[in-house]
């Protein structure tokens, strides 16, 4: 699997700001890729040393919207460490927007 395919996108919220200034940032990631596979997908695409990679599955939730039910879908959620001093650029120019 390609880095770009792995990596789907940041997870945006106050949880993933919170961990950010901890050299922890969030991802969403594939739901086949395993610890391995993002680790280097972090290091390839955003060329630091990544420290730990935790993994967990979100699992879908159900909605409603008037009669129509339906659930949202499940996906795969990331938390990369990396090397203290290092920083992803994704998140740096969203991090003077805290509180």
């Amino acid at each position: 699997m390609d880095a770009t395919q792995v990596i789907i996108r940041p997870v945006v919220s106050e949880k993933s700001y919170v961990l950010a200034a901890a050299d922890k940032y969030t991802f969403r990631v594939h739901p086949d890729a395993h610890k391995t596979e993002i680790r280097q997908a972090i290091e390839e695409l955003f060329e630091v040393h990544v420290v730990s990679v935790r993994t967990s599955s979100v699992k879908s939730k159900p909605k409603r919207r008037g009669i129509t039910r339906g659930r949202t879908r499940a996906w795969k959620k990331a938390i990369v460490q990396v090397k203290p001093g290092e920083s992803i650029p994704i998140f740096q120019g969203l991090q003077g927007l805290e509180g």
